[in-house]
């Protein structure tokens, strides 16, 4: 058996995380029960993680003494280790101070001397304790269980080579059935192999085996905006498919995620009347230094960090009004009942039948939030979200552990899930530039 010996933060990101080692020996040394005592009072996600480990760890503490081993379910085993102070002056004399890192590294340190070579792992999320411990010598590793690389993240589309027939008899028939595997509502290009230029768009729909056409854009765009790009209209179909219940769309800033999202949620709510209200919403992270504080009531304070909603809600507007229809504001929207934009703050314990729900940069939430918000979808509401992997500003989650990537991998191939990466920047010139080499 091997001996994981857990850093705080990997508690504090997954609770479950004692449960993800298998049949081995989990350790908390005592200075993370500590650590964690701390975080109990929060009222955010890292409080609420805080208090269920130790609830978690007073249910085993019935069973037997902790110091001893106490049986996990899945065969593995959880044991609390204490820290002496004499474990401490076996570290080098930089990591002497009396530091909760510190005494995590004398812990591990001591269980290496006293255990079979090979079998003991420090696990952190912290980048530099992971540094020291390869220093003096620990193996030391991150916690990978919700780590999904983003270069090998899902795209939702594909390239197909067809017979020239066969794409003439799709656009004929508006299906046309394939054999391979593919995902459910995955966005296909079918290429004629005998002229490249001659292609199909479609989506694979996995009940009937076949790829069928995407839904239609109207002349007049939706909410005046029309798709741009290939990734583009298969976001649109996805975004306008009633039966994808739950829509990611990644890419870099200026692809339009954010944009097509909303103007499809107001097609279906404010147009179609197919559900009862667009909700907006997105986490409050700051980029940079944060302001404290700010004055007002809730909807001043929360004005800087729902801005980007609003700017995206206006385009649409000017442009709806340009193409003859009557423009309203995003304010009249709200008074109507038919939009809605608030942080996520609040969203635990809610439920959320029949609406369009956009969550916005979900690239700064972590998987168990990722989670909370999908289980709040009541009947017949639709969650798209929408990110960028490589901006974010969370520090507890990076590239391939975010939410958002989370989600990507573990729900492709649904029937009621769908998934569009973008590429291709369309803001401007200059956004495009800026996304490619700064």
């Amino acid at each position: 058996m091997k001996n994981y010996i857990l850093d705080t933060n990997v508690v504090l990101h997954d609770p479950q995380a004692i449960y993800k080692f298998s049949d081995n020996i989990v350790i908390l040394p005592l200075t993370v029960i500590e650590e964690i005592d701390r975080f109990k009072k929060d009222q955010n996600e890292t409080g609420r993680n805080a208090r269920q480990i130790s609830r978690m760890i007073d249910e085993f503490r019935s069973q037997a003494k902790l110091v001893e081993g106490v049986p996990l379910e899945n065969g593995g085993v959880l044991k609390v280790a204490i820290y002496k102070q004499e474990f401490l002056l076996k570290l080098p004399p930089e990591l002497r101070n009396d530091r909760g890192d510190n005494r995590i590294l004398a812990i591990a340190q001591d269980l290496q001397e006293n255990l079979p070579q090979g079998t003991v792992f420090l696990v952190s999320k912290d980048i530099n304790l992971r540094i020291k411990a390869d220093t003096i010598g620990l193996s030391a590793e991150d916690y990978q269980s919700d780590k999904f690389p983003i270069e090998d993240l899902y795209t939702g589309t594909s390239e197909l080579l067809l017979p020239k027939d066969q794409i003439d008899n799709f656009f004929e028939q508006g299906s046309l059935s394939l054999e391979g595997e593919f995902y459910a509502n995955q966005g296909l290009t079918l290429i004629d192999e005998t002229n490249p230029s001659h292609t199909a768009l479609g989506r694979y729909d996995a009940s009937r085996q076949e790829v069928v056409g995407l839904i239609k854009v109207q002349k007049e765009g939706i909410w005046g905006i029309h798709p741009r790009n290939r990734e583009q209209q298969f976001a649109f179909d996805l975004l306008l498919n009633e039966d994808v219940q739950l829509v990611s769309l990644v890419g870099k800033a200026g692809t339009g995620k954010t944009l097509l999202a909303i103007a499809a949620g107001l097609v279906k709510t404010a147009d179609d009347s197919a559900y009862n209200r667009l909700l907006v919403s997105r986490p409050v992270y700051p980029m940079g230094r944060d302001l404290g504080f700010l004055p007002g009531d809730i909807e001043d304070k929360l004005a800087p960090w729902m801005q980007p909603i609003f700017d995206n809600v206006e385009l649409l507007l000017s442009s709806y009004d340009e193409v003859g229809k009557r423009k309203r504001g995003y304010r009249e929207l709200i008074d109507l009942g038919l939009m809605e934009i608030e942080p996520l703050t609040y969203i635990r314990g809610r439920s959320i039948p029949k609406q369009y729900m956009i969550v916005d940069e979900a690239q700064n939430l972590t998987p168990h939030e990722i989670k909370t918000i999908i289980t709040r979808a009541g009947e017949g509401t639709k969650i798209v979200l929408t990110g960028d992997p490589y901006q974010i500003d969370n520090p507890y989650v990076d590239s391939a552990s975010n939410g958002l990537s989370f989600s990507v991998e573990r729900l492709k191939g649904q029937d009621i899930t769908g998934h569009t990466t973008l590429s291709k920047g369309e803001r401007s010139l200059l956004a495009e530039l800026a996304a490619n080499l700064l």
